[in-house]
């Protein structure tokens, strides 16, 4: 993982304007994925859909606990397995399973299924969400919350990721296949707590580059729902 400043810079110079969000402007959808899993490209091309809706900000965590069986996914990462059980946790589950979707934190489905992962969509929209607004002054960044009165206190989490990355798989359950994806989490940070009131986070410095797009994620510590969210590219 990196440090959380560099984190963060990476989002300082690459925004021009206030981009202003809510939640149920962007509902944030989670796929738990791995290359090693052969039931995962259905709910791979799923995430590309969805990654092509203003409405959605789509993110794909790959998991490492596949990598045993022939095939390394790169792009894995314990932490994203770690946030995985968490979420399993949460929704009363005595396992991890790939492909699974999780929409706004608050509800899980099989990643295949779009119908599912659709309804699961529909209903987070119907759902109250915070304002989350991203500004830029000179080379600052500022993240700003308004005063939500949250029933507890929510965790701000800086995420980096990448637009999309194909993958020839060599070896394991899809050995022979080249595997498309999107928006690729590469780095996911807790930078800040949030606790009902109003907020903003100035932040200084030079970018780290690499990456395509950022987000923030603002998510309840007492019911692991997202609150709000909200995206830049970091290329435009």
């Amino acid at each position: 993982m990196k440090r959380l400043t560099p984190l963060l810079l990476a989002c300082a110079i690459s925004v021009a304007t206030t981009v202003p969000a809510t939640a149920r402007d962007l509902v944030v959808v989670e796929l738990f994925t791995s290359q090693g899993c052969s039931s995962c490209p259905p709910a791979d091309a799923l995430l590309t859909d969805l990654a092509k809706r203003n409405d959605v900000l789509a993110l794909s965590l790959h998991v490492d606990y596949w990598d045993y069986i022939g095939w390394k996914d790169p792009f894995a990462d314990p932490a994203n397995t770690q946030r995985q059980r968490a979420y399993a946790r949460q929704f009363g589950l005595g396992y991890v399973y790939t492909p699974q979707m999780v929409v706004d934190g608050r509800a899980q489905m099989t990643g295949s299924n779009r119908p599912a992962v659709l309804r699961g969509i529909d209903r987070a929209k119907d759902a109250s969400g915070l304002a989350v607004g991203l500004k830029r002054d000179g080379d600052t960044i500022s993240v700003s919350l308004p005063n939500g009165g949250t029933d507890g206190t929510a965790a701000v989490y800086a995420v980096l990721f990448d637009r999309e990355h194909v993958t020839d798989v060599r070896r394991g359950e899809n050995r022979g296949r080249k595997l498309a994806y999107s928006n690729v989490v590469r780095d996911m940070e807790r930078v800040a707590t949030w606790r009902g009131e109003a907020l903003t986070l100035p932040l200084n410095g030079l970018p780290t580059g690499g990456r395509d797009a950022c987000a923030i994620i603002i998510q309840s510590e007492r019911t692991g729902q997202i609150l709000g969210s909200a995206v830049i590219d970091l290329k435009s």
